[in-house]
């Protein structure tokens, strides 16, 4: 079949796995990249065998029909928008925009033109999570009818070289790691319809400890410790737990689902495999399950792959825009909920993404 050619934008440290992964699938052939820094971009399209240009050259070839958009979170938008006015689908990595505004406008301007877009995480298309899926749908645990999900850490300033954004507004562990597990609750129960939290600053400030950045005062301007809870439009209420105050190490499971005949252990939705458990209530036993699905290794830009799959054949891609603004919109709507001491009633909605069917080879992504 043919592959549908797609240019990056933004060469930071994320873009080699799209670089390796765009050879791996079927469905598309990155062909050039661009950087605000051209000499970083022309390192990178040396590296990987491909054209090394400016914004405005890959925007203007009319070879490229999407663009993967590899920014940093605050220019998703923008450069989304920069895109779709020059014709291109457009994926981004994680968020899809940095404010509700913003992500609305980039839906609105890809609708006016029949373009699509798409956003990650990507990771409930790997092995782990769509085993998940078929878990659920088969009836192994019953009706769904809540789930737990938790991401506890103590914060990134003692590893990472630059960890004054994690702290200001659009940052926080809710911004950062929270559309992994709402992605993955939102392919497992569907669209979210009220949101509520409570949110806290636990440190105003942080001390870095990294080789890089040793002894730095960050000044912290957002939530890093966000409690939450999620209804879902299909029934269930689940409980997210999102957190950088957590000093002490944290034993909590990742995701759990809960439903009517049994409980579900999820793998961590920051990852494409794991170990996906069940226990029924008639059993005394978990039961490690093996994963019925492939990709489970890191398979990052398998979502860009398979909307470039969907472009080519015409049917829905699964990490769409739309569920990416609902989850933005859930995150925004959980800090809102904490300010007002309210429920947030969600506006958007989408669909629950359709699972990969059984028996895909690797590269492959269905019909």
């Amino acid at each position: 079949m043919s592959k549908l050619k797609v240019g990056v934008i933004g060469t930071g440290n994320i873009s080699g796995i799209y670089f390796k992964n765009g050879k791996r699938f079927e469905s598309m052939e990155v062909v050039a990249c661009a950087d605000l820094d051209k000499e970083r971009a022309l390192a990178k399209a040396a590296e990987y065998g491909v054209r090394g240009c400016t914004v405005e050259e890959l925007l203007a070839d009319k070879e490229i029909q999407m663009v993967i958009n590899l920014t940093v979170p605050q220019a998703h938008a923008a450069v989304a928008l920069q895109a779709l006015e020059a014709g291109k689908h457009v994926y981004s990595e994680k968020p899809l925009a940095a404010t509700r505004e913003e992500g609305k406008q980039v839906l609105e301007l890809a609708r006016s033109k029949g373009l699509r877009v798409g956003c990650a995480p990507d990771t409930f298309l790997g092995g782990g999570i769509q085993t998940c899926i078929k878990l659920v749908e088969d009836g192994w645990i019953g009706r769904p009818v809540g789930a737990t999900a938790f991401m506890m850490g103590g914060g990134p300033e003692g590893w990472h070289p630059n960890p004054e954004f994690f702290y200001k507004p659009g940052g926080g562990p809710l911004f950062d790691m929270g559309p992994y597990y709402l992605t993955a609750l939102v392919s497992l129960l569907g669209p979210i319809s009220r949101v509520t939290g409570s949110a806290g600053i636990s440190f105003p400030e942080r001390v870095a400890t990294s080789a890089e950045r040793f002894g730095q005062i960050i000044k912290v301007e957002t939530p890093t410790h966000i409690a939450s809870v999620l209804d879902f439009a299909s029934g269930p209420i689940a409980t997210l737990l999102t957190s950088f105050d957590v000093k002490g190490g944290s034993v909590l499971p990742r995701i759990e689902l809960y439903g009517s005949e049994g409980t579900m252990q999820v793998p961590d939705p920051n990852t494409f495999g794991g170990k996906v458990r069940v226990r029924r209530f008639d059993s005394e036993e978990w039961s490690d399950i093996p994963l019925t699905h492939g990709k489970s290794e890191n398979a990052r830009g398998v979502g860009a792959a398979d909307m470039a799959k969907a472009i080519l054949t015409g049917r829905s891609h699964r990490a769409s825009g739309e569920m990416a603004y609902h989850v933005l919109e859930a995150m925004f709507g959980i800090l809102d909920a904490s300010e007002q001491g309210t429920h947030y009633a969600m506006h958007s909605t989408c669909q629950r993404p359709a699972p990969f069917p059984l028996g895909l080879m690797d590269h492959s992504l269905g019909e």
